[in-house]
């Protein structure tokens, strides 16, 4: 009889396997505001922090990359060799380049000194002293009236060919567009007003017209007021011209002498520092070196005062007195030129000083003379040997006979003598002319002398510094190589 089990239970038969449940529909991810997954949303519909990308290291420029592989290297011996080698290259070679460099300007300058600027400063020296010779000859032959000489003419015609030959030089020499280029232009332009004047004022002459005298007067002023100062202003031009060569051909290359000291205080540091970690007493490329770098400096430092002592004297006893010279000589002219204007005049121009009214042709020649005789103590005193005092001494002479004469053609003309004055200063014998000519050639003697000391002195200092800054160039690339493979050598036995 069967029964049936008791509970819920369900009876036991043969296992049936269980079948798995269907998974559910996959459902494709639904995105959220903005195209974020809804899984990824927080929530209530937030968008979730974007990820932070983690910064960059910064590159290393060129320059910290050099300094990074320098450390490196200078922790070995090899590198600090490499460096050390580098270093005194740089050092020898900068040292030649800047004793090139500025030995070089100071001879450019030094031969602009002896070539260009003092040439030019006597060249407008001779400019206003042509025309101050040629206003005193035009003033002579004027008192001379018909029978003027052929040797006033010719001192008058020679003085204008001088200055109008000098002018042309000057203006080729001169900047275009410059002050001193502006100034020739003028006096240029003053010289045929000047002679027009002269030759009318002779024509009057001759023919008895007072009116020549007037016309003499007029060109006189022009000269005086309007062509001897611009003469002088060009004069002062060059003359400071003359002083800047001078002033950029005598100092010292400092930079240079610095920079060989500095070289060769390297150059014996790194032989001491190879010596203790060697014990070798000498590295023949480092030897070299120094001794290239010592050549050079020694070169520079005696080349260059050799060079400056010459210039300087130049300077001292040549330049100087040359100034002092060609002022007394244009004083002298000056003074010859107001003496003869004295006459021509015949008291028509007075100047008043105080209280007292002086003939203005005779007053200042007699300030001309006192600048003549200032002129000639201070050349005396410049004057360093015998041939440049006695040509000096010879010219106080002259001033002084001439003063004696002067005086006494003055008394004659305001005695009413007009005819033995003007023998006292245009006569054939013992007139005050013979003491001018002797003042002026005496004058010239000197200046020759001194142009000839001065061209000895500037042309000594200016050839002591022939082939320095070939040499220095050439001896510091030498200096260089030798510090290379000096180190070199060393650096060959790491290997």
């Amino acid at each position: 009889m069967t029964h049936t089990p008791r509970g819920g239970a369900a009876p036991p038969g043969p296992a049936v396997p269980a079948t798995p449940a269907a998974p559910p529909p996959a459902v494709p991810p639904q995105s959220g505001p903005g195209g974020v997954p809804a899984s990824r949303q927080e929530p209530g519909g937030s968008r979730p922090p974007a990820a932070r990308r983690q910064p960059e290291a910064p590159r290393r420029t060129a320059f910290a990359e050099g300094a990074v592989r320098l450390r490196e290297a200078a922790t070995t011996e090899p590198g600090r060799l490499r460096i050390i080698g580098a270093v005194l290259a740089a050092l020898v070679v900068t040292f030649g380049a800047v004793a090139a460099w500025q030995v070089s300007d100071r001879a450019a300058a030094a031969d602009d000194v002896l070539t260009s600027s003092e040439p030019l400063a006597s060249d407008a020296a001779d400019i206003y002293r042509s025309l101050a010779d040629a206003n005193t000859a035009a003033s002579s032959g004027f008192l001379a009236g018909g029978q003027e000489t052929a040797a006033s003419r010719d001192s008058y015609e020679k003085g204008i060919r001088t200055a109008a030959g000098k002018l042309v030089g000057a203006a080729a020499h001169s900047a275009p567009g410059s002050s001193s280029a502006a100034t020739i232009t003028e006096l240029n332009r003053l010289l045929p007003e000047y002679k027009g004047l002269v030759e009318r004022a002779r024509t009057y002459n001759r023919q008895g017209y007072p009116v020549g005298g007037a016309y003499l007067r007029y060109a006189n002023e022009k000269m005086q007021e309007e062509m001897l100062p611009a003469a002088e202003d060009l004069y002062e031009k060059e003359s400071r011209r003359l002083d800047v060569d001078y002033a950029d051909a005598t100092p010292y290359p400092w930079a240079a002498i610095a920079l060989g000291a500095v070289a060769l205080a390297a150059l014996a540091w790194a032989q001491r520092r190879m010596y203790l970690r060697t014990h070798r007493v000498f590295n023949h490329g480092l030897v070299a070196a120094t001794a290239a770098a010592t050549v050079v400096l020694l070169w520079l430092v005696a080349g260059h005062s050799v060079a400056r002592s010459g210039l300087t004297g130049s300077y001292d006893h040549g330049v100087r007195s040359l100034g002092v010279l060609h002022d007394a000589r244009i004083a002298s002219l000056k003074a010859r030129g107001n003496e003869n204007l004295t006459l021509v005049a015949r008291g028509a121009e007075t100047r008043k000083v105080g209280d007292e009214t002086y003939d203005a042709y005779d007053y200042d020649f007699r300030r001309d003379m006192a600048a003549l005789d200032k002129g000639l103590a201070r050349a005396g005193e410049l004057a360093d040997d015998s041939a440049g005092e006695k040509p000096v001494a010879a010219a106080v002479s002259n001033m002084t006979e001439w003063r004696k004469r002067h005086d006494a053609a003055r008394e004659q003309d305001e005695s009413g003598n007009y005819q033995q004055a003007l023998d006292l200063v245009i006569g054939d014998r013992g007139a005050t002319g013979e003491c001018f000519a002797g003042v002026d050639e005496s004058l010239a003697t000197a200046l020759a002398h001194e142009r000839r000391e001065f061209e000895e002195a500037a042309t000594g200092g200016r050839d002591a510094l022939t082939g320095l800054p070939q040499g220095a160039a050439g001896l510091a690339v030498l200096g260089a190589a030798g510090a290379v493979l000096g180190i070199g050598r060393r650096l060959s036995e790491y290997r």
